[in-house]
This record gives C-alpha cells, structure tokens and sequence, in this order.
C-alpha cells in the first residue's frame, strides 16, 4: 500500500457518532470482530473436545488408552506451536497492508483446516499417514488463530474511543467462550448418538458444520473498513514505511511484548485446563463422570464467562485494566486446588460449580481487561504485530501445552491433583508480576493503575 486513496484519507476522520453509540464503520468491524470470532474458535475449541474424546482412539489406536491420551493432548498442542508464526506472518500483513486483508486470511486458513478434520480418514483407514495429516491440519489451524484474537482486538480498540477500550475490547474476548461452548455443545449432541456411533461418524459433524459457518465469516469479514487509526499511522509512515514492522517492534517494544506475554499467562493456564484437560480428567477411570455430562458441564460453565466478560471489560475501563488483570490472577491462584479437588469428586453439580467460579472470576476478568491492557502496550504502526506475538508465543508455551502439563503432573503425583494446581497458581502469579512491572509503559500509566 503505496499512498492513501481519497476515499481512505476522508476516512481519517470519519464523521462523528451521536453520544453515546459508535460511528457505523466502527459498529461493523465490532460485529464482524465478534461473529468472527465466535466462528473462529468454535473451529479451534472442536478439536479440543475432539481431543478427549476421539482423537486417542480414532488416530493412535496402537496406543494404551494413557498414551494414546497423552498423544491427543500433543496434538492439540502442535496449533499452538504455529500460532506464533501465524501471528507474526499475519499480524506483519496486518500492519503493512490493512487489517481487512489480515482478518480475511485468518478465516480463510482457519476454515480449510477445520473441514479438513472432519473429512480426513481414520488410522484404522490409511495407517501412519492420517495423524500426519491431522498434525498438518493443526498446524493450519493454528496459523489462522495466532492472529484472529490479536487482529479482532487491534481491529475493535482503533475503533473505539481510547477511554472505552476495555468495554468494547471485552465483547470481542467474550467470543472464546461462546465458539468453545458451541464447540463443546455440538460434541455433546453427537455424543448423544451413543460411544460407538460417535467414534463412526458422528464426530465429524461439528467439523463438517464449520463450513457454512465459514462463509457467514467470509461474507461479514469482506465488508470491513480499515481503522481511522491505522490509516493515520499509515499516512505519517513517510520514509518509514518499507520497515518490517516486526522488526521495529523487536528494536524498540521487545520489553512490552515480554510483559504482555506474562501478563495472559495465568488466563490461558487456567482457561485450557478447564475448557480442554477438564473433559478428559473428569471422565477418566478415576473420576468416572459420564462423557455427555462431562461436556454438559463444560458447556455450561463457560457460559458465564460470556457474561462476565463484559463486565470486567466496564471495570476495566472505570478501574484500571492492570487492577481487573491482577485481580483475575490472584483468584485463579487461590483457587487453582480448590478447581482440581471439585472436578475430582465426579459430581456434576459440584464439578460444575468449581468450573463456573474459576470462569466468572478469574478467566472472565483476565478476559475482559487483556485486550485494552495489550493494545496500550503498543503504537499502532506495531501493534497488531506486537499483540500477535506476545499473545501467541504465551499461546504456544503455556495454553497449548497445559493440558498436556496437567495431566503429566497429576500422573506424577499418583493421581493427586496437588501438583497440577502448584502449576496453574504459578501461572496466574506471572500475570500478577507482569501487571506490576507494567505501570507506566506504553499507555498502561492509567490503565495499569
């Protein structure tokens, strides 16, 4: 993108909206922010329900049901892997070349892999070559999701007035929870079907589903305008302009990417454990939970997070976001055994409220205050690079690979839960450091608190 059209430099500065409501473009972007990221993570969150559910037997079923679970949770963790590479690769087209083009690429990737999965062939069909292929169709799926998150939020907060950043940012992160609830819910009614006819066929109707939601994303997508503030950005460029953006992020944020790594360290510690690792401990030999209650259960927890999202996303704006940030660490932390013990007892009602608690107020608050907390972090010649990878590195390292932590840990111990909790609170104590260390860096000065 050599020069501004006329048309882009009107769009600059857009005409103002009544008090009160957003400008329409910016009313667009929210929605297409929103339903896209719904669809995107419901792509995302099947093959974590797949994981405890299909995938040990379906694609290592030469395995003992323990490795054969352990390698499931493996696979699940190869898209994390690649999600920083696709949020470096995208963010940098992202901040060079609009976030429109950004956006579309990542529902482009994301829908592909996701239909892939569900037409793929089983072990039992072409031997060694079916987990290769599903290890390439995560690790499409995970070029995808490393920027879907990090562009939604960069998309919305350009948007929005600085001051409402957390409120209007938390509707875009309150989307997680609702695409792994779908996710979890469609792998609960094809559950339904009964164990045999669920590792037959019906497992891969929530995967096969994806493609119509895949055009609903495509066409809200190719609507989207850029930012009035990436156009700015992009209009004082100058003879910076053919700089790598991620470079220039290295060169002058790299300290601001390290904070905003630690910082979602706890929630995505917390938030896998429950939405992935949970389903498969809770139906385990020892627990014993039925694998449609488990799923029902999951469902339903993190429902509340879509509630409470939003509401830490008002706090943050009125309070700080460090302040919501931290607060969400110091619950997951204190809660972290107290989770593990409820979801040990296999009782749906007690499992269900420790899920319910650990969403509401630990992930809901780190949620709904991370995405103004991050864009602050950095400018916005960098910022959808920035955010990119520091949310997805963390993403690689710790979401992709907790449930795999959790599970080792609690063979290690014998079947207790103590040393998996150990994990989760140390996770949730580095968001705490990191808000710390954040006061007075980027625009965090106010929103840090």
């Amino acid at each position: 993108m050599e020069r501004l059209s006329m048309e882009q430099q009107q769009e600059i500065a857009p005409p103002s909206a009544p008090a009160g409501r957003l400008p329409q473009g910016a009313r667009r972007a929210l929605t297409a922010a929103v339903v896209g990221t719904i669809i995107e993570w419901y792509d995302y969150a099947l093959y974590g329900a797949a994981a405890g559910l299909v995938i040990g037997p379906l694609f290592f079923s030469d395995a003992v049901p323990e490795a054969a679970a352990m390698a499931a949770f493996a696979t699940f963790a190869v898209g994390f892997i690649a999600r920083p590479l696709g949020g470096v690769v995208i963010g940098h087209i992202g901040d060079r070349h609009g976030r429109k083009p950004a956006m579309v690429l990542t529902i482009l990737l994301m829908g592909a892999a996701t239909v892939g999965i569900g037409l793929l062939p089983t072990a039992a069909a072409i031997g060694a070559a079916a987990p290769l292929l599903l290890v390439l169709f995560r690790l499409l799926q995970g070029l995808g999701a490393g920027a879907e998150l990090a562009g939604a939020m960069t998309l919305v907060a350009e948007f929005a007035p600085p001051k409402q950043r957390g409120k209007y940012t938390s509707f875009v992160l309150a989307t997680p929870p609702a695409g792994i609830a779908l996710a979890t819910l469609a792998f609960f009614l094809a559950s339904m079907a009964g164990d045999q006819a669920l590792l037959d066929w019906a497992w891969r109707v929530p995967f096969l589903v994806s493609a119509v939601l895949f055009f609903v994303a495509l066409y809200i997508r190719s609507s989207l305008e850029e930012t009035p503030e990436y156009l700015q950005a992009l209009a004082n460029r100058g003879k910076q302009e053919k700089k790598v953006p991620l470079g220039e992020l290295w060169r002058h944020n790299r300290r601001q990417v390290f904070l905003g790594f630690l910082s979602i360290t706890g929630h995505n510690a917390v938030n896998y454990v429950m939405a992935v690792f949970a389903i498969t401990f809770m139906t385990s030999e020892a627990v014993g939970m039925p694998r449609p209650t488990a799923l029902l259960v999951v469902t339903i927890a993190s429902l509340f997070c879509i509630i409470g999202s939003p509401i830490a996303g008002w706090a943050a704006d009125r309070y700080g976001a460090g302040r919501v940030l931290a607060f969400g660490g110091i619950v997951g932390a204190l809660f972290a055994w107290p989770l593990f013990e409820m979801m040990a007892t296999g009782n749906p009602l007690i499992a269900g409220l420790g899920l319910a608690i650990g969403y509401v107020f630990s992930v809901s608050a780190s949620s709904g205050a991370q995405g103004a907390f991050l864009t602050n972090l950095f400018p916005p010649k960098q910022r959808f690079s920035g955010v990119a990878l520091a949310r997805e590195t963390n993403g690689a390292i710790i979401a992709g690979l907790s449930p795999l932590i959790a599970a080792a840990l609690i063979q290690a111990a014998d079947g207790g839960t103590w040393l998996a909790a150990a994990y989760v609170a140390a996770c949730c104590v580095c968001s705490i450091v990191a808000v710390v260390l954040a006061r007075g860096t980027g625009n965090n000065a106010s929103a840090a608190r």
